[in-house]
């Protein structure tokens, strides 16, 4: 028998954060934080299945992030959008529609992949994480130039999907599909994880080597692995896209993938639990440093040394975050959760979700 009392109380908070939102209970910045959070677990869990549970080294995530924001942008815009003349489809249909952007975005990101897994055949380490990094630079170089989608101006235009879905109802729409997708996301991961692909993931992981003797096609394991977690950082980028309504290359530089590495090492590796507990906390981090009293009260030392250094709160966005991660790799270099899961420290949440 299986049990849905965890399935049930996500649902009993999400209904009630889009309540909230409906009526105006929590105010649209508060929205804007919950949905990065949201973007932000789909990134870190996605990342989690190839640093984490296969055991590679890659530094370019957010390149696939930005494949699917454009495909996505792209089909949204040709769809509902005025960009390129009329609109193909009514109005009508874009609640229909949507769920089927954003995942074509993802499975050309999941394609895209392939530009990092094919290498990472012959390569290890720092070698892959050099590949990955080129991958990411080529992606951003290829949009900047390509000027019909607005080349490094950025592209825009989503927004008419968004108004097309107010003219429906008038409701959060955007949160509603940034919880949806999330959800979907841990889903995802949790069942690949627990399926035969994901135990030999695993395996890689600890003996690439035995795994071959045992007659497992490694190649075909990273290149699925690959995949599934591009494609749902893909789909990430679509949700980005549409919640902004603007997309620009640069927003998927090598900065937007170290984020999503910082959130992989500081959950724990391999922890999917880690991966969305660390998601919550760097964002909140991260939105609490945007306090211009909270920077000069840290910054008082020094400014009191340095008094014409007026340091904005990106700078000091990319001060901490580099030294959090050194942080936690001189004093947890585990992560906070190491490579377990909520039920392995808590065994009776077990029974919330596990079959009996």
């Amino acid at each position: 028998m299986k049990h849905h009392s965890l399935n049930a109380l996500l649902a009993i908070v999400a209904v009630l954060l889009l309540v909230a939102a409906h009526f105006g209970w929590i105010d649209n910045y508060i929205q804007i934080v919950v949905m990065t959070i949201g973007i932000n677990i789909i990134m870190s869990t996605s990342l989690n299945l190839v640093n984490g549970n296969m055991g590679e080294f890659t530094c370019g995530h957010a390149g696939f992030m930005c494949v699917g924001a454009y495909v996505s942008s792209i089909i949204s815009v040709l769809c509902f959008g005025s960009k390129f003349g009329d609109p193909m489809l009514p109005a009508g249909s874009v609640l229909f529609v949507f769920p089927f952007i954003l995942l074509i975005g993802g499975a050309v990101a999941a394609v895209s992949s392939l530009l990092v897994s094919v290498p990472s055949f012959k390569t290890r380490d720092d070698y892959l994480a050099i590949i990955s990094i080129a991958v990411n630079y080529m992606i951003i170089s290829a949009l900047e130039n390509m000027n019909f989608i607005g080349g490094s101006r950025g592209f825009q235009g989503m927004k008419d999907t968004y108004w097309a879905m107010i003219d429906i109802f008038d409701g959060p729409w955007m949160l509603f599909w940034v919880i949806n997708f999330t959800i979907f996301t841990v889903w995802v991961i949790r069942r690949f994880i627990s399926s035969t692909y994901g135990k030999v993931v695993i395996a890689i992981c600890q003996d690439e080597v035995a795994a071959e003797i045992m007659s497992v096609n490694t190649n075909k394991i990273k290149i699925i692995n690959f995949m599934v977690a591009a494609g749902l950082a893909g789909c990430a980028g679509g949700l980005y896209a549409h919640i902004i309504g603007y997309v620009n290359p640069q927003s998927f530089n090598i900065l937007k993938s170290t984020e999503a590495m910082v959130m992989v090492y500081l959950g724990g590796m391999g922890s999917l639990s880690g991966a969305i507990i660390s998601a919550i906390l760097f964002t909140t981090l991260m939105e609490i440093l945007r306090s211009q009293a909270i920077i000069d009260g840290m910054l008082s030392p020094v400014t009191f040394i340095f008094p014409d250094w007026e340091p904005s709160a990106g700078v000091i966005k990319w001060v901490m975050i580099p030294l959090l991660l050194v942080i936690v790799m001189q004093f947890r270099p585990e992560g906070i959760m190491g490579n377990r899961e909520l039920s392995d420290v808590f065994p009776k949440l077990k029974k919330f979700y596990r079959f009996k």
